[in-house]
């Protein structure tokens, strides 16, 4: 994420604690269902803190780390543009709002929980949630489909996380020695031209 390294062309921000506080309450805010469909959009094509190429990456890096994929990235980003104060800043914005909500919400529900409406709103919901996180999929597949490789590479995810159900940590570990293995052998092929 090294803004000096980008072409001056794309014109990224660099944010300030204040600016990534702020940044990250609005997707926190937005973020109902789940924040991750949000980010993208945020972060990229609003903010312009990173390129699409840059969040897909950092995305990538976020999802093997514990802990949430989106509490990962307002760490990283945060860091990366303002330190540890940018990174309390991100992460603080990320959670403020949203669990003051959940928290009240819950009281709610906790009394209204087995009326039927509330059960069916709450199915609504889960679906338009499930939906935005398909289509931010797509949308983040995008600046990656450049090469058989990465074709390959989502069809073996599929099968490994769909059909045969290993977990995450595995199926990145296999993934990943598979593209190295395939990366190497097309470079020695290369070297020998």
């Amino acid at each position: 994420m090294n803004t000096e390294a980008m072409p001056l062309e794309q014109h990224l921000a660099i944010p300030n604690c204040k600016a990534l506080f702020l940044g990250f309450s609005k997707l926190g805010l937005m973020g109902f269902g789940g924040v991750l469909p949000l980010a993208q959009r945020l972060i990229v094509e609003d903010q312009k803190w990173l390129t699409a190429e840059q969040f897909t990456d950092l995305l990538g890096v976020c999802q093997i780390l514990p802990g949430g994929n989106i509490v990962n990235m307002a760490v990283a980003i945060g860091y990366d543009f303002a330190g540890l104060k940018g990174a309390i800043s991100a992460v603080f914005g990320l959670m403020l709002a949203p669990t003051i909500i959940v928290i009240s919400l819950y009281q709610l529900y906790a009394q209204f929980q087995e009326i039927p409406m509330v059960q069916h709103m709450i199915q609504g919901l889960a679906a338009a949630a499930a939906g935005l996180l398909f289509a931010t999929g797509f949308k983040m597949l995008k600046p990656m489909m450049k090469s058989k490789l990465t074709y390959f590479t989502i069809l073996l995810t599929i099968i490994f996380m769909l059909l045969i159900k290993l977990p995450l940590a595995l199926t990145l570990l296999i993934l990943v020695a598979i593209n190295m293995v395939v990366l190497t052998f097309k470079q020695r092929r290369m070297d020998q031209e």
